[in-house]
């Protein structure tokens, strides 16, 4: 083979490998950029779901903030009834005592005068009904008042 048919085979050669190595090149430039722009699309992304996540989070905190102040006042309105209840049912229980310390007064005082008036110290009437029992010429119901 002459020489110069083997310079024109390595020349020929040559230049394929250089543009295979270009087109290459280029192919790699061209992923490059595109892996490049999905990661700032990523990124985009990311960062608009940051967002959201933060204002979901400072509104659940919020909600559960709200939640426990209508349980505290919930709570409180709770325990300030239960305190009037308290002392209601003192007021009552102290009533009931001095009532009772009159009656007995008034059965030391009279003996049987509770028996005239339908209310005898025992809790029945001189007709033998309970006290607080309806008759004919006593009303049934009525108003209470709060």
């Amino acid at each position: 083979m002459d020489t110069w048919v083997i310079v024109l085979i390595v020349v020929v050669v040559v230049a394929l490998l250089a543009a295979l190595a270009l087109a290459m090149a280029k192919r790699n430039r061209i992923n490059g950029a595109r892996k490049r722009e999905q990661a700032r699309d990523h990124l985009r992304e990311a960062q608009l779901r940051a967002t959201q996540a933060e204002k979901e989070q400072a509104a659940a905190e919020e909600q559960a903030a709200r939640a426990r102040r209508e349980r505290a006042e919930v709570e409180e309105r709770t325990r300030l009834a239960e305190q009037e209840a308290q002392e209601r049912a003192a007021r009552a229980g102290e009533h009931a005592s001095a009532a009772e310390q009159l009656r007995a007064k008034a059965e030391k005082l009279a003996p049987g005068l509770a028996d005239q008036h339908g209310r005898p110290a025992d809790g029945h009437t001189t007709d033998g009904r309970a006290t607080g029992a309806t008759g004919p010429d006593q009303p049934t119901g009525g108003a209470t008042r709060r």
